[in-house]
């Protein structure tokens, strides 16, 4: 009964953690500017997060792959504008590639 209780202990304490790394990677997508350019849920200049999370559905190494197209750019997945590369750390990218495909 012990194990049952500390993993439902755990599974709180993880949902409450949650929404605040939610809001981190919130905010540092703010800093970067990538708001500038997207949208959680409509095309701006680059594709809304929900059309990259669905595109990245199911890979085994999306975080990887978007996080790179992160930091470098790229051009040619998503029309004719490309995304130039972005100042941030290979923590920074992983973080902003894990909050993207959450949507």
């Amino acid at each position: 009964m012990k194990r049952l209780d500390c993993c439902i202990l755990a599974g709180f304490v993880a949902a409450l953690a949650s929404p605040a790394a939610w809001s981190d990677a919130a905010k540092l997508a703010q800093e970067k500017g990538c708001l500038g350019c997207h949208a959680v849920d409509k095309k701006v200049v680059g594709p809304a997060y929900k059309d990259v999370a669905a595109k990245y559905k199911g890979q085994a190494e999306a975080v990887d792959k978007l996080a790179q197209k992160i930091k470098e750019g790229g051009s040619g997945n998503w029309g004719s504008v490309p995304m130039p590369p972005n100042a941030v750390t290979d923590e920074e990218a992983k973080t902003l590639a894990e909050w993207v495909l959450s949507h």
